[in-house]
């Protein structure tokens, strides 16, 4: 098994570090959070008191950062001047397509071998290892990456060249955050039409309206039990990761001059719903502000 150093323990990367974990794997973990860190203990990880001294026996390092910003300090101060020779570098963090690439190629320049690998899935499948991994980098890499993306998460794509995982999930949660709103919508009018939103499901979710926002988070109480809909829209995806998501799709679209009407509509209502206070919402709560409420 392998010695993993593991930074960043927030709410997605301490389920995947206790994955790696219950893989009998090696983990030593390091969280700016004592309490994440101490979380991380629990599961059976070892403790760390900087990410200098996670890395530095590591074979593997995976990192969980909040933004760009972060991954290009932690990486360019602690990472690359103190890992082993030959580590794998993982870095799954959801982050803009130029500060992975420019930290791959820091990466690559120092000697090491880096991914990128975002992830899709949520709190629920990062805690039951389903999640899904979008690998940006070299084919020797995302061959080594995979075994151990295998103990974190069920689907494993390789999208391409560094920087082309973060690319995929951009351009797909930009389509879920659309999606969302347009079921939303939906909803909303069969709910004034006086069509009840059972029947509307019924109609929907068996014919062209069908989508992943409808069919498995729907964003109304009942015709899909298990959507957050059904708990006061407790989170499986918080809002403010869902606008976090639309603004490095926007950022990237004018970057390359993309014409992204909806993708900057969606940006726009998910930015109204998280500063009217509800960040810590799911996404699938912004039928409330539609709906007036």
């Amino acid at each position: 098994m392998a010695k993993i150093a593991f930074i960043g323990l927030g709410n997605m990367g301490g389920p995947m570090a206790a994955n790696l974990v219950k893989a009998q794997h090696q983990v030593t973990a390091f969280d700016l959070s004592a309490a994440a860190v101490e979380a991380a203990v629990g599961h059976g990880a070892r403790k760390a008191g900087s990410a200098a001294e996670a890395v530095k026996e590591a074979e593997v390092v995976v990192t969980m950062l909040p933004a760009g910003k972060h991954v290009r300090e932690v990486y360019e101060k602690d990472v690359l001047p103190n890992a082993a020779k030959g580590a794998l570098l993982i870095d799954c963090s959801t982050i803009d397509v130029d500060s992975a690439r420019h930290v791959g190629a820091l990466a690559e320049k120092a000697g090491f071998e880096m991914i990128d690998a975002p992830v899709s899935g949520g709190v629920g499948g990062a805690t039951a290892g389903t999640l899904t991994f979008m690998v940006g980098g070299g084919d020797q890499a995302f061959a080594k990456a995979k075994p151990i993306l295998e103990k974190m998460g069920r689907n494993i794509v390789h999208a391409g060249a560094s920087g082309n995982g973060q690319a995929a999930k951009i351009c797909n949660n930009m389509i879920l955050g659309v999606s969302m709103i347009a079921v939303s919508e939906g909803f909303m009018l069969a709910k004034r039409l006086g069509l009840d939103a059972q029947k509307l499901f019924d109609v929907a979710s068996t014919s062209s309206g069908q989508c992943w926002s409808l069919t498995n988070y729907c964003p109304v109480p009942g015709p899909v039990p298990t959507s957050p809909a059904n708990r006061d829209y407790q989170a499986g995806f918080t809002a403010a990761m869902m606008l976090k998501d639309l603004l490095l799709a926007q950022q990237a679209a004018n970057a390359v001059g993309a014409s992204t009407p909806m993708g900057a509509g969606a940006a726009q209502l998910f930015n109204l719903f998280v500063n009217s206070g509800h960040a810590a919402k799911d996404f699938s709560g912004i039928i409330r502000m539609l709906d007036g409420k």
